[in-house]
């Protein structure tokens, strides 16, 4: 399959409640509620090889493919950012980004679609993401509902099947639909000539755990088949750029996903056992973790909870 725009206020509110969470989940929460000074960022570049590159920002990795005649990007992270994120891909290649892939629906991902789409690039994502834009639900942790966004701050291109793929002239894209992992509208971005796999925010480090979106059929278990799927594909010299963190290779990917099924499991055996959830939180099954994921009890006290709405579902 080939895929041959509000305001930027309005793409940063749109999406208040989900980013509340994040920061819940992170251990930076100085932030939590409050709108960072755009004007400060800075756009790092990495050089992953065979023109494909990381950009790191405020919000989520981006991922660049540049092609012959276009470039396929993945996120766009907030719109304030638009101008900051276009001056660093035409740093990196004269061609027009012609495509853009969504990884899941939050704001520090999609935020940017609207002015790119203004620009003329298409975004692409799974349908749910379009649902979930169109028709908000409440956060299962903040109760906050988000506005609703239509016209170009909704994809343009969305895909309803296991895979699909987005091409410019010499790169391609592999899209692959991961169910109920993060979200209910994940997607993994292969790129192969460069071993390059995007995850999104199924794979979230840097003093933090994931956040797992059980409102919208997120879910622990999905995670960790996710990850699962993302091991088969790579090998020892994949570039994986996470939703959130550092640049990862297949062993961190794999002490990734120890972390979450441990995590898991612990869970697991409390609800066996009897357990409610506020229980599970009092008994601390996975203290032990915080110091590999960076983070600090309240984000393991979200994290908990969120596993185990998850498992209850």
């Amino acid at each position: 399959m080939h895929f041959t725009s509000k305001t930027a206020r309005r793409a940063v509110l749109a999406f208040a409640a989900p980013l509340l969470v994040a920061s819940l989940v992170s251990t930076n929460l100085a932030f939590a509620g409050e709108a960072p000074d755009y004007s400060k960022v800075e756009i790092k570049t990495t050089d992953l090889g065979t023109k494909t590159y990381m950009l790191e920002g405020q919000g989520g990795n981006i991922t660049v493919a540049v092609g012959d005649d276009g470039v396929i990007m993945v996120d766009t992270e907030f719109a304030p950012l638009h101008d900051k994120i276009k001056a660093a891909v035409a740093k990196l290649s004269p061609q027009p980004i012609k495509y853009i892939i969504n990884t899941h629906y939050h704001g520090d991902h999609t935020g940017g679609d609207a002015p790119f789409q203004k620009d003329g690039a298409v975004v692409v994502a799974h349908a749910n993401i379009n649902k979930r834009l169109s028709m908000p639900v409440a956060n299962a942790l903040t109760g906050a509902t988000p506005p609703a966004v239509s016209g170009d701050a909704l994809p343009k291109q969305p895909y309803n099947a296991e895979t699909t793929s987005v091409m410019v002239r010499g790169r391609a894209a592999q899209v692959m639909h991961q169910p109920r992992a993060h979200t209910d509208g994940d997607s993994a971005i292969y790129f192969a000539d460069a071993n390059v796999l995007a995850t999104g925010d199924i794979v979230s480090t840097g003093n933090r755990y994931p956040n797992i979106d059980v409102a919208v059929g997120g879910s622990i278990n999905g995670l960790v088949t996710a990850v699962d799927n993302y091991l088969k594909i790579s090998n020892d010299t994949t570039k994986i750029v996470p939703g959130h963190g550092a640049l990862m290779n297949k062993a961190e990917l794999t002490q990734y996903r120890a972390l979450l099924a441990t995590a898991r499991d612990r869970v697991a055996k409390l609800i066996k056992d009897g357990k409610s959830e506020d229980d599970v939180v009092n008994a601390k099954p996975i203290q032990d973790l915080e110091k590999q994921a960076g983070a600090n009890e309240m984000a393991t006290t979200n994290f908990l909870r969120l596993i185990y709405r998850s498992l209850k579902a």
